[in-house]
């Protein structure tokens, strides 16, 4: 039969303690040295006996690991109080925003007008001075908005009109080069027309002088 699950607590018989002492000594050392050997750690036994007997083992030094201790626990108590540290402020600054966030909550509803029969004659005041000025900022700002496109509307009407002159301007230029046209097209005619009547009464010249002649002529014979 294997060992039974003994109870873990102080024994009473002083003979049967210092055995169970030795046996587990022993034990605990031997475990030590395998931990420090297979897996390369630094390990520092230090165990006193109930008679005050030191029992010690260290695979470097006892002193330089418990130096090496000292300084590691100093560390991480200053970064447990550097986060400790951290974490109330920022619980701090939470609850701050928190406040802030139910006031700014707490002011739009009374903008709105709910909640206001609780509040007393001054903060009355005080939101009616807000809503005045709320109410003057938001004139302020349509009628900016309202001059603004009415300027915009008059800028575009002026550029509507210089547009519209220029047309218009444009089209009595044309209408004068077509009617200048028009005109050298009419006087065109008349000046070709000229040497056919200077042709004609040539014409007309000689056609008198040769009856001239002929009557003169006729004459003589006559006289003959």
């Amino acid at each position: 039969m294997g060992r039974g699950k003994i109870e873990i607590k102080r024994i009473e018989n002083t003979t049967n303690r210092q055995v169970t002492f030795c046996k587990r000594r022993s034990g605990l050392l031997k475990k030590a040295y395998e931990l420090s050997v297979l897996c390369d750690a630094e390990v520092a036994l230090i165990v006193f006996s109930s008679r005050g007997r030191l029992y010690e083992y260290a695979n470097n030094s006892v002193r330089g690991t418990i130096e090496r201790y000292k300084k590691a626990y100093a560390e991480s108590s200053n970064s447990g109080a550097a986060a400790e540290t951290n974490a109330q402020y920022y619980q701090h600054e939470a609850h701050k925003l928190r406040q802030q966030i139910n006031k700014i909550q707490q002011d739009n509803r009374q903008m709105l007008g709910e909640g206001v029969s609780e509040m007393s004659i001054r903060d009355l005041r005080s939101l009616e001075n807000k809503l005045e000025k709320s109410i003057c900022r938001i004139r302020n700002k349509k009628n900016d908005l309202l001059n603004s496109e009415i300027q915009y509307m008059q800028k575009k009407n002026e550029d509507l009109h210089n547009e519209n002159a220029f047309l218009r301007a444009k089209v009595c230029e044309n209408e004068r080069a077509e009617q200048l046209h028009i005109n050298m097209m009419a006087a065109a005619p008349a000046e070709y027309e000229l040497p056919s009547a200077v042709s004609f009464q040539q014409f007309n010249l000689m056609e008198s002088s040769h009856h001239q002649y002929s009557h003169q002529e006729r004459t003589t014979l006559q006289l003959g």
